[in-house]
């Protein structure tokens, strides 16, 4: 039986690439003849990102797109909660409706999966000899932080722990209680799916096409923090809960 692929994506005024995003996902060929499912969970976007998802699924019924939109925003946490919970694939992977990350290189996170070999798969900015855009030292250098301090409690040996790519085998996802709705969902997952008797974890390089904030990036210091908290929430005040 053919094996599927969910692929979701959390989208807040992607005007600008949500179109070509989905063109891309459609033109990908994954390996294995696997299939494709892609849903889309509009996080109530104020500008004409939900009219163009809806216009290119009346265009493209031949695509397998489910679509759901939040009444109110909420945050990629939660976006991505009600993405989890609409897949039906096999495996799911996250994708930004944004073009920092190239769904053609799904095929290097699947291949650890499809060899039996790994349960999660992440696709790291920061290995292997893939392009990268130079852009801001210091998110690198707060990235990196996050990712060390994240590893420090959970013992694994990441090198993006806050890649937007996380490749994961559906029963493995669906089986944790995700609660942050905002961009905590990176530390959150991570420490849970480090505590999962004899998870198997994998990491591959990826290429990395980074916008600027004029180019509609989102992230700033203030999530930074927020991922600290989660890191410290979902590790340290989590084992001293247990106690």
């Amino acid at each position: 039986m053919k094996q599927t692929l969910s692929i979701v994506i959390p989208a807040y005024n992607e005007e600008n690439t949500i179109i070509e995003i989905l063109t891309t996902l459609d033109q990908v060929i994954l390996p294995n003849d696997m299939a494709k499912e892609i849903v889309v969970v509009n996080d109530c976007s104020r500008d004409n990102t939900l009219s163009l998802i809806e216009g290119f699924i009346e265009k493209h019924k031949d695509i397998d797109i489910k679509l759901f939109s939040l009444t109110k925003n909420q945050g990629k946490g939660a976006a991505l909660h009600k993405g989890f919970a609409m897949a039906t694939g096999d495996f799911i992977i996250v994708q930004d409706a944004d073009l920092e990350y190239d769904p053609n290189e799904y095929r290097l996170l699947l291949r650890p999966m499809l060899d039996g070999k790994a349960d999660v798969v992440y696709g790291s900015r920061f290995m292997g000899g893939n392009p990268h855009r130079v852009l801001f030292f210091w998110h690198t250098i707060g990235n990196k932080f996050l990712t060390f301090l994240s590893n420090l409690f959970t013992n694994l040996n990441l090198t993006d722990m806050e890649t937007c790519y996380k490749l994961f085998r559906a029963e493995i996802l669906k089986g944790i209680n995700l609660k942050e709705k905002q961009f905590g969902f990176e530390p959150e997952v991570t420490a849970k799916i480090s505590r999962i008797p004899n998870i198997r974890i994998y990491e591959v390089g990826i290429s990395y096409y980074g916008r600027t904030y004029a180019e509609g990036k989102k992230i700033n210091w203030k999530d930074g923090v927020w991922a600290l908290w989660c890191i410290l929430k979902y590790n340290l005040l989590n084992y001293f809960s247990k106690k």
